[in-house]
């Protein structure tokens, strides 16, 4: 049954512990999904009626201002990843064992912890350029990718099996079976969303032949425009009475599906606004509602998602990823979306995203959030059982 609208959840099993060394190499296993601690949820009446700050932004903010928001690794920022990733390969360490002990980067360090702290409490989106993926291949790429990463936050898990570094790729398959299918194995479009970690990073290895394009909103500011002109769209959407599917990436004994909100309050610090969102994730679950198990979408749910859906298009910051380019958002306070995409014919190479998903622990800067692993180390994420991490170099 769907649990009830008091229930609390007990706290992680795992929570705080150490991890198995021999199965997560760094000694830290990701936290996975989790239904919110509903008696910390708030009602829309406690929610600001303003939002304001850095982490509120209108695309015109930027649009023509790239020098606020566009950074090229300059020679010496290369080479110093250039020459770590070396040393890393030939020490022999996993992919998986990867943290900033063993990827020093004593001159980027400084400026990277200064982008972390954008990203978690100012605008929230950076995009690198000049990443040299044509010249170091998959491998190397990779290696410095990740390293670079450490420095953001810790990786997690982004599927059922495991994978700390992920491909957004098309793999054929039909994104039309979203209870089945992540569609970030497809070409169709993504609607804006926010993924299962604190920051998501996005690597571009190549190019798609039309479409693919990289669309970015303030989640504030559209929390804004809602709060002005469909309060009644927003009060729904600060209620925990939105089912997300899980699509079968469960560990044993959990529900394939949790109920949570999409906007919430911090229930600690500063008490901003959190968001949380897939609206494929929530219109995968017919074969729940059907036989009543859970709730079917009502018509005000349905309406609330097409105004959220229009009110992030139409204040979208629109960009283009080019080869060698990384676009590190916040899925705090920054939803995304991405077109559909057509790939070039055989033997030219497919789009090819290398995706991160990194968390910013509560205890190291990261937003309190209302989950019983808001202080772990790889809160969020999706771990299955325990699944080992696997860093793969291409889509699998």
């Amino acid at each position: 049954m769907a649990p009830a609208l008091t229930e609390v959840v007990p706290q992680a099993p795992h929570t705080l512990k150490p991890a198995n060394k021999a199965i997560f190499p760094d000694g830290i296993k990701t936290s996975g999904q989790h239904p919110p601690m509903y008696d910390q949820l708030r009602p829309y009446e406690k929610f600001p009626s303003q939002i304001t700050g850095p982490t509120v932004w209108e695309a015109k903010d930027y649009r023509d201002n790239l020098e606020r928001w566009v950074h090229r690794f300059s020679d010496e920022e290369i080479q110093e990843l250039s020459q770590t990733a070396d040393a890393f390969i030939a020490a022999g360490t996993p992919l998986t064992g990867i943290s900033k002990a063993n990827f020093p980067l004593p001159t980027l360090s400084g400026f990277l912890g200064s982008i972390r702290s954008e990203l978690l409490n100012g605008k929230g989106f950076i995009l690198f350029k000049g990443f040299p993926v044509e010249a170091w291949g998959n491998h190397k790429s990779a290696v410095a990718y990740m390293g670079l990463g450490t420095y953001l936050g810790y990786f997690v898990s982004q599927n059922g099996r495991g994978h700390s570094l992920g491909h957004v790729k098309d793999l054929g398959e039909d994104s039309t079976q979203i209870d089945k299918v992540r569609i970030y194995r497809t070409n169709a479009r993504q609607f804006f969303h926010a993924d299962d970690s604190d920051i998501v990073g996005l690597l571009c290895m190549a190019r798609a032949l039309s479409g693919g394009e990289s669309d970015i909103a303030s989640s504030h500011n559209v929390y804004n425009i809602l709060q002005r002109t469909r309060p009644d769209v927003l009060n729904l959407l600060t209620q925990p009475i939105w089912y997300f599917d899980r699509k079968g990436e469960t560990s044993a004994g959990e529900e394939p599906y949790i109920r949570t909100s999409v906007f919430y309050l911090e229930p600690r610090g500063q008490g901003r606004v959190y968001s949380k969102w897939d609206p494929y994730y929530v219109r995968s679950l017919g074969r729940f509602s059907s036989t009543g198990e859970i709730p079917p979408l009502s018509a005000e749910q349905e309406e609330a998602m097409q105004v959220l859906e229009k009110t992030c298009l139409d204040e979208a910051l629109h960009m283009i990823l080019e080869v060698g380019d990384i676009q590190f958002l916040s899925n705090e306070h920054v939803f995304h979306a991405r077109t559909a995409y057509k790939d070039h014919a055989p033997p030219l190479p497919r789009r090819h995203l290398m995706r991160l998903w990194l968390a910013t622990p509560e205890s190291e800067g990261g937003w309190a959030l209302p989950f019983v692993d808001s202080e772990e180390k790889k809160r969020g994420g999706i771990q299955v059982n325990d699944t080992a991490p696997v860093a793969p170099l291409d889509a699998e």
